[in-house]
């Protein structure tokens, strides 16, 4: 397995949405919303074997101070293989100046995981939502 990175832009809508079912996420139902939404983050670091999207993760940043990790998402034919550290790696790097980098771990073992990457849990904050689903296109 010889794996590539790289932040063009060259994937597809069907890239994309293969990649995010493969993982259960329901992003892969929105294929359009969900690769205009990539085109316009700062940044998309993605992992590819050949021709086949195996890793992403994207940052939405202010520019100069914070920049938010919104995606992490590997295919599970590859975790375990250091895709997903990889990919934190390079957007950690890319972000070194900023003062935060943030994300979102939404249970127990990935908050182990991007503790094991370098991420320290914030104690008293919480994350706050509103959805829209019933609004969605």
């Amino acid at each position: 397995m010889t794996l590539t990175f790289t932040e063009e832009r060259i994937y597809t809508k069907k890239d994309l949405q293969e990649l995010f079912q493969s993982v259960n996420w329901l992003s892969a139902n929105y294929p359009d919303r969900l690769k205009k939404a990539l085109d316009h983050c700062e940044t998309v670091i993605t992992a590819w074997d050949g021709e086949l999207l195996t890793g992403l993760i994207n940052a939405i940043d202010d520019g100069e101070l914070t920049a938010y990790v919104h995606y992490l998402c590997v295919n599970p034919a590859y975790q375990g293989k250091g895709v997903g550290r990889e990919l934190l790696d390079r957007i950690k790097k890319k972000y070194q100046s900023y003062l935060y980098l943030i994300l979102i771990a939404e249970n127990e073992p990935l908050i182990e995981y991007y503790k094991g990457n370098g991420f320290q849990q914030i104690a008293g904050q919480f994350v706050m939502e509103v959805q829209n689903f019933e609004k969605s296109v």
